[in-house]
């Protein structure tokens, strides 16, 4: 059993479906796996992506996979 401390959380803002992910660590690529796998192979590419700022969401690497996608 993985140790898991974070949960990463996503909100549909229209319809308040939720995803969510229990990570071990919270990290730019394991948000980014999140966002590929639960969010944009399931529904399609989100016009927008609302985030607290936080240091796992504003970084280069999320920037760049939001402006491939």
């Amino acid at each position: 059993m993985k140790n898991y401390k974070w949960i990463l959380v996503a909100v549909d803002y229209f319809t308040k479906w939720i995803e969510a992910k229990p990570l071990a660590q919270p990290s730019a690529q394991n948000v980014k796996s999140f966002l590929w796998a639960n969010i944009v192979c399931r529904y399609g590419i989100p016009m927008v992506i609302i985030t607290d700022n936080g240091t796992t969401f504003a970084n280069r690497r999320i920037h760049d996979f939001c402006g491939e996608h």
